[in-house]
């Protein structure tokens, strides 16, 4: 192989859209090339009324995608990484048992408690050391053992969506560290399955495969693909979150992350796990992520709201922003975590009924239901940063924003006033280049981290947004009544 030149695909797959995009590293520098770019989709099973992954078809345009990738091309490896927590599960045969039921779908309510019922939270967070939240795999696999037992029973696999996917491609299967660590069902410090926390969801440990390493090659690329002899899938950091953070292009370690998307992830890197006092009532993760770091972090919602908003509407992500802009400031403000906006039948109804309920204006246009968002995405932002400087002790310098997110300008703007800190904003496609890297460095076309993200930084340009303006005290002291 010629590494003064090389291509990897890395498949990105996004809660609301996916996309193939072939990254080259050549003269020094990362060129993206999109191949292909879809909706993820989902749809409602009529035999359990779950909403649901439609796992046929993410294969279908994620070949497709690779069929194009290979006319810009020839395919020298590829890579999957997806959100985390979801899963399928296969029978002996290799047969999928039951639907890929997405986290999105209400069924899990009320299971967290009945689970903690069982194990005190913090004996499950000390060996996990994950945020608890109601669509977690570990609470997912229990609703299933209780309503669909037969699915565990005759459950011979256990697979993540993206080592599912690398299964279809090269016939191996594995389950990938980083994304294996989402589950809060993998003991934190010896990474590898906690037989306990297995039986609590009703898992059989002989199914658990132990988890590889990100960048792992796992096999020669299925041959009906059409590809050359020497193209191999590569597991990267298959949760998305574990590979934009390996393209982040940090200048020290006083700074602080934020993957905005349809989720946000605040955090920092460490060398070593928090699954202490703090970081328990604080209600944060230690996920795996790569060259044997840890990712400590808080999962919140995103840009969900908006991105339902704009459905409802029918405006654009764009014009949401810009009307958003244009409405007045810290007017309306919700709690984005609150489980009325998970998956409401109406996202703009659930926010008026939410500002209702608290004594606020209602919004009404689509730019002050949008404003409502943003005012309230950049507060939670203040909040885990506010939690961060505890468990770090000290004052992060700078917030780097990754992700679609941080091409919205509003809300990066927002994000430095309420912080009171600079946000440096991109690189947009954070996750499939980190895929991309890491393929590179199973490839040995990278030495090291470092050197893969030197190539980020001469490769991608960042934006700077320093504070200019200060969250009024009685709006911020109307956020934390709402959080209580």
């Amino acid at each position: 192989m010629n590494v003064t030149e090389a291509s990897a695909i890395a498949i990105d797959l996004g809660a609301g859209s996916g996309r193939v995009v072939t990254v080259t590293c050549r003269a020094g520098r990362l060129d993206l090339e999109e191949a292909h770019r879809f909706p993820t989709p989902l749809f409602r099973d009529t035999e359990t009324g779950y909403d649901c992954w439609d796992l046929d078809l993410i294969e279908a345009q994620a070949v497709h995608g690779l069929r194009l990738a290979q006319r810009q091309a020839p395919i020298q490896s590829v890579g999957i990484d997806s959100w985390g927590v979801d899963y399928v599960l296969l029978d002996g045969e290799q047969r999928r048992l039951g639907p890929a039921v997405s986290y999105r779908d209400g069924r899990t309510q009320g299971v967290l408690e009945q689970l903690l019922a069982r194990m005190p939270a913090e004996q499950v967070y000390r060996r996990t050391g994950i945020q608890f939240l109601p669509l977690n795999t570990l609470v997912q696999l229990a609703q299933t053992a209780g309503r669909h037992p037969g699915w565990l029973r005759d459950a011979q696999h256990f697979l993540m969506l993206p080592d599912y996917l690398h299964y279809r491609l090269c016939g191996v299967m594995a389950n990938e560290y980083s994304n294996a660590s989402t589950t809060q069902m993998l003991d934190v410090a010896q990474r590898a399955w906690d037989p306990e926390l297995l039986a609590l969801a009703g898992l059989q440990p002989g199914r658990m495969i132990s988890p590889v390493d990100p960048g792992t090659v796992l096999a020669d690329l299925d041959r009906r693909f059409g590809a050359g002899p020497e193209a191999v899938v590569i597991a990267p950091a298959t949760h998305d979150t574990a590979s934009a953070i390996a393209a982040i292009p940090f200048e020290d370690d006083n700074e602080v992350f934020l993957s905005s998307g349809t989720w946000s992830l605040m955090g920092f890197e460490s060398a070593d796990h928090q699954a202490n006092d703090q970081a328990f009532r604080f209600n944060f993760s230690s996920e795996g992520g790569v060259a044997g770091r840890y990712q400590i972090l808080k999962t919140m919602t995103g840009l969900w709201p908006v991105q339902q908003l704009a459905k409802e509407t029918g405006l654009d992500h764009a014009a949401m922003v810009q009307a958003a802009g244009q409405a007045p400031a810290w007017v309306s403000l919700i709690h984005p975590d609150d489980a009325r906006f998970r998956n409401p039948p109406s996202m703009a109804a659930a926010i008026r009924a939410f500002c209702a309920e608290t004594g606020q204006p209602e919004p009404a246009s689509p730019g002050c239901l949008a404003r409502c968002v943003f005012d309230s995405l950049a507060l939670s932002y203040r909040t885990v940063l506010e939690q961060i400087r505890v468990l770090r002790g000290h004052q992060p310098t700078t917030i780097r924003i990754v992700g679609g997110g941080s091409q919205n300008r509003l809300l990066n703007q927002l994000c430095a006033d309420a912080c009171q800190i600079p946000v440096q904003a991109g690189p947009t496609e954070t996750s499939a280049i980190g895929n991309a890297c890491l393929q590179f460095l199973a490839r040995d076309v990278f030495r090291s981290l470092a050197e893969a993200r030197e190539h980020v930084r001469r490769s991608c340009a960042v934006e700077t947004y320093l504070p200019s303006k200060s969250v009024p005290e009685q709006a911020l002291g109307r956020f934390r009544t709402l959080q209580a």
